[in-house]
């Protein structure tokens, strides 16, 4: 599944669905810490990571905003960083330059700002004292954001429940299942609009008792 592909389909899905695609296939996820939250809520994020690392300053992040191409998401590994390394400026930029979104592992700052702003922005924590801009780091290196590994041209989804980062062969595995688990959930909430119980649609009572009786089982939906 080329990158295209994987962008279209993924546009109509949300981190929920692939997460369950995920435990359907019984793989590890690499979802991001979900401390590290949306500045601009209500926006899908998807596109290919360009990976950064700083601590305490933003001259790489500068760096990376330039040689970033479209489609292309900033992730910084703050290393810890409790200094601002983003601002209002590099959405703004980011935003001009066809970019998909920022995902920072740190602080940002300009927060009313950004919310103003049409593009996926993520941040860890806000903090009005900037870094320094003397000091370069490494661009295009694997990189930890949020507690998980992230490879240069990685695919980075993400919306307001999350972030999630895979290859693009896993990924193209994922989205087949993960598009029958929102199919299966529509039919399940049509269902309920009609009056029908949601409990009536699960084995509820025989998982519960195979539970009880020490038996393995699986919550399962019944439409």
């Amino acid at each position: 599944m080329d990158f295209d592909e994987i962008r279209r389909r993924l546009s109509r899905l949300d981190t929920a669905c692939v997460c369950d695609g995920y435990k359907a296939l019984d793989r590890p996820v690499r979802a991001v810490d979900p401390a590290i939250r949306p500045v601009t809520p209500g926006h899908r994020l998807i596109g290919r990571a360009h990976t950064l690392t700083c601590h305490e300053d933003f001259l790489t992040v500068i760096v990376a905003l330039r040689d970033a191409l479209p489609g292309e998401v900033l992730v910084i590994d703050s290393q810890g960083s409790r200094k601002a390394l983003t601002g209002e400026l590099f959405p703004t930029e980011a935003r001009r330059k066809g970019l998909a979104g920022i995902v920072n592992d740190g602080p940002c700052r300009d927060t009313a700002a950004i919310r103003q702003q049409r593009l996926p922005y993520y941040a860890r924590s806000v903090n009005p004292v900037a870094g320094t801009t003397v000091r370069l780091f490494e661009t295009q290196v694997p990189v930890t954001c949020g507690g998980v590994t992230v490879h240069p041209d990685e695919i980075v989804f993400g919306d307001d429940d999350g972030l999630i980062v895979a290859s693009s062969e896993e990924i193209s595995e994922v989205i087949p299942v993960a598009e029958e688990v929102q199919r299966k959930e529509a039919r399940l909430l049509a269902e309920m609009e009609k009056g029908r119980s949601l409990i009536d649609m699960l084995n509820l009572e025989d998982h519960c008792a195979r539970i009880q009786a020490g038996r393995e089982s699986k919550l399962q939906f019944l439409v």
